[in-house]
């Protein structure tokens, strides 16, 4: 599959959920933000499933998870105090590609995915290729000393990656030049910048 393909597909989705799931499809967002399709314009009346699986797909999309992966957080999550829609979009938030992301030290999670899974991430200085890899507070991600020395990390340590990033969440503390990162505390949902109603998740997954 060609980079164009790839890129039109994503904008496809991103219309289907609404939301520009990387930086390449904000352009096709913003020019066509309707669903897909020769009814992409008409107002639909979606049932209450629809709604719900809409969430949750794009609570997916935005981690880029496979479904088995969704529910075990979802699985997890039930079993601890507190909401468990909450509580699944912070232990989703503890993975290593999505702090490697929200750090600033790629551009999109697949492209956090691919630093993790070629061996470019420390944590705590030893190399981990799990992007699934939950991180605990008091952890030090960072870019591998041999990976920083590419021009797709030179960039994210000189900012480059400011222009697609939201702010720095509160759970993080980063050090862009260093390309190092630390966990200071659990997210909590407020601060995690996805874009989802994880109650509508969660009644999706308990019907």
């Amino acid at each position: 599959m060609t980079s164009v393909t790839k890129a039109r597909r994503t904008a496809r989705l991103s219309r289907a959920l609404g939301l520009a799931l990387t930086p390449k499809a904000v352009k096709y967002f913003e020019k066509r933000p309707y669903p897909p399709g020769q009814h992409g314009r008409a107002r639909r009346s979606n049932s209450d499933y629809a709604v719900r699986l809409t969430e949750k797909q794009r609570l997916r999309a935005q981690y880029q998870l496979r479904e088995k992966q969704l529910h075990r957080a979802y699985v997890e999550a039930k079993k601890l105090p507190g909401l468990t829609g909450e509580s699944m979009v912070e232990l989703l938030e503890m993975r290593l590609d999505a702090l490697v992301l929200r750090a600033g030290f790629a551009r999109t999670i697949l492209q956090a995915r691919q630093a993790v899974t070629h061996r470019h991430v420390l944590v705590d200085g030893q190399l981990v290729d799990r992007p699934s890899f939950r991180v605990k507070p008091g952890q030090t991600i960072q870019i591998a000393p041999k990976a920083q020395t590419y021009e797709t990390y030179q960039a994210a340590a000189e900012g480059g990656n400011s222009d697609v990033a939201a702010s720095v969440p509160s759970y993080l503390s980063v050090e862009l030049e260093e390309l190092k990162a630390k966990l200071v505390s659990r997210p909590k949902r407020a601060d995690v910048p996805v874009t989802c109603d994880v109650a509508l998740v969660v009644e999706y997954y308990a019907r």
